[in-house]
């Protein structure tokens, strides 16, 4: 066998094995960004049968923020605490609207803001895995594409919350 025929056979395997880690690396981040957002995510999107209305803040503490539920669903019940995650978007004095978690007195702000801000962890997953796509698979565009999906929904989440 010619030297030139091994050199480039290993070359073009090298390339292959580059170019499956970097895919598997760049799913598995999108994977984990989808996994993170989803948590939160589906009590959002996924209304139906759960309790919906507002909470007005009363009180903070380093993680967590809690006050009166009222309800705007039919059968829903209101309470005289929930607790929320405390963000920066969530200040005391302030109502918003919420949906609580089934099995509980924890709430998720709902609405376009609770949407947008539930799948933040999708957007920095999307910003990681451009880095992978353009880098490590030599795919500029596609990566370009991905940074710019998850500058998009980091802005709208900004903007709304």
């Amino acid at each position: 066998m010619p030297a030139s025929f091994v050199s480039s056979r290993r070359a073009s395997t090298l390339r292959w094995g580059r170019f499956a880690v970097m895919g598997a690396v760049a799913v598995l981040l999108l994977i984990a960004g989808v996994w993170g957002s989803w948590g939160t995510a589906q009590h959002v999107l996924l209304t139906k049968g759960r309790e919906r209305g507002t909470v007005e803040v009363t009180a903070c503490g380093e993680s967590t923020c809690t006050g009166p539920f009222r309800p705007v669903t039919a059968g829903s019940q209101p309470r005289a605490r929930v607790v929320i995650e405390r963000s920066v978007a969530v200040t005391k004095g302030r109502t918003y609207d919420v949906v609580v978690k089934p099995g509980g007195d924890e709430v998720v702000r709902s609405g376009p803001a609770g949407v947008l801000f539930a799948w933040v962890p999708l957007a920095g997953a999307l910003l990681l895995a451009s880095i992978v796509v353009a880098g490590g698979l030599g795919r500029t565009r596609v990566g370009w594409l991905m940074a710019g999906a998850g500058i998009a929904l980091l802005t709208a989440a900004f903007v709304t919350v």
